[in-house]
């Protein structure tokens, strides 16, 4: 793998992890897509096919370098979520970046579509912390932490997501690593709660009507500097600052 801005030059482990690492002890949130070079982030439903091998290594560090792993109950059903389970390198990635072994998977739902047994909450080798708002169900509620869940309530009928942020970072999850979907991002995006975005773009072209990136209510335009390009077998690693 190489960057080819801002500079060019061969990239090893180290170089990516330095690169890749998240802005700690400060609260950092990243976005990671990967996206077909005309816009697609599915091909049936699922982000799988449109991952190479190169976009796998930036998701790994993504993984890797977190505290906590944040994504949308719609994501988590559909990607099969069952929460993270460091091999023996991430592991020892883990380790030398001061880590705690396992980091916990933190889902965003507004409710119903989040079962209490979903293998993102009943398969997680941590407590997975769901991320919901007063107004849910408190049966619903019940259940998830029954199940082995830990239940964070942000904000009174919907989930007020710079809070959920705040909080998690409260309890020392500082890096967070967010992989979707659209609709969070998009939310996100809104609450000014993102600080990177991450995009890999695939050599695919797919057409058809998959969603893009962000899919929600319009936003002002967020700016964003570029600050590093990588490419190996035609794959682009682009790491986008925004501007608060």
């Amino acid at each position: 793998m190489r960057e080819i801005f801002p500079g060019t030059r061969d990239l090893a482990e180290a170089d990516l992890e330095a690169l890749y690492a998240y802005r700690a002890p400060e609260k950092w949130l990243v976005v990671n897509f990967v996206s077909s070079t005309d816009g697609a982030v599915t091909v049936d439903g699922r982000s799988a096919s449109l991952s190479t091998p190169a976009d796998r290594v930036i998701y790994r560090l993504g993984n890797d370098l977190a505290d906590v792993v944040l994504v949308g109950a719609g994501t988590a059903l559909i990607e099969g979520f069952q929460g993270m389970r460091p091999d023996e390198h991430s592991a020892e990635r883990r380790r030398r970046h001061g880590l705690a072994p396992i980091p916990p998977v933190a889902v965003v739902t507004g409710g119903g579509s989040l079962r209490p047994d979903a293998p993102v909450i009943t398969n997680a080798l941590v407590p997975t912390i769901v991320i919901t708002h007063a107004a849910t169900d408190p049966d619903l509620r019940a259940a998830w932490t029954a199940a082995g869940a830990d239940v964070l309530v942000a904000g009174t009928d919907t989930v007020d997501l710079r809070s959920a942020v705040d909080t998690l970072a409260a309890r020392g999850l500082t890096r967070i690593d967010c992989e979707g979907g659209p609709h969070l991002f998009a939310s996100l995006l809104a609450a000014d709660a993102v600080d990177e975005f991450r995009l890999t773009l695939s050599p695919f072209l797919v057409a058809g009507r998959a969603p893009r990136p962000t899919f929600g209510d319009a936003i002002d335009p967020a700016r964003l500097d570029l600050a590093s390009v990588l490419e190996q077998d035609g794959t682009l690693m682009l790491r986008y600052l925004l501007r608060h």
